[in-house]
C-alpha cells in the first residue's frame, strides 16, 4: 500500500479525513450506539455486550478516546465511558457542513 501524500490536502481535510477512518469499522459504530443508548458513563462490560474480544474492545475504545469522542478511563478490566458531548457536537457539525456543499441540481446539469 502507497504512502498517504497528506501535505497535499489541507488540514481540515486531513482532519475530515481521520474522523470518517475511526467511523468506518462496525465495532466502532456499535460502542458509540451502546454509549448513546447508556446515556449515561457506562461501567459494564463491554465484551458481553458486544461479543468481541477484550483486546479488541481496548483498542477500538483508544481510537475512539484518540479523536476524543468519548472520555473516560481504563483499570484493568474496569471501564468507565461516557460519550465527550462537546467533541460529539463538534463532529456532527464538520459533517453536517460537509454536506451541506452539496447543493441540488436539474436534470439537465447532472446527467
Amino acid at each position: 500500500m502507497g504512502l498517504t501524500k497528506t501535505n497535499l490536502f489541507t488540514e481540515e481535510q486531513n482532519n475530515f479525513s481521520q474522523l470518517g477512518k475511526v467511523f468506518a469499522h462496525p465495532a466502532r459504530i456499535a460502542i458509540l450506539e451502546y454509549l448513546l443508548k447508556s446515556k449515561s458513563c457506562i461501567n459494564s462490560n463491554l465484551v458481553e455486550e458486544l461479543g468481541l474480544a477484550q483486546a479488541t474492545i481496548s483498542q477500538h475504545l483508544k481510537e475512539l478516546k484518540n479523536i476524543g469522542i468519548i472520555q473516560g478511563t481504563i483499570e484493568g478490566n474496569a471501564m468507565n465511558y461516557c460519550i465527550n458531548t462537546n467533541k460529539w457536537l463538534e463532529i456532527k457539525t464538520v459533517f453536517e457542513d460537509f454536506f451541506k456543499q452539496h447543493t441540488l441540481c436539474s436534470e439537465k446539469t447532472c446527467s
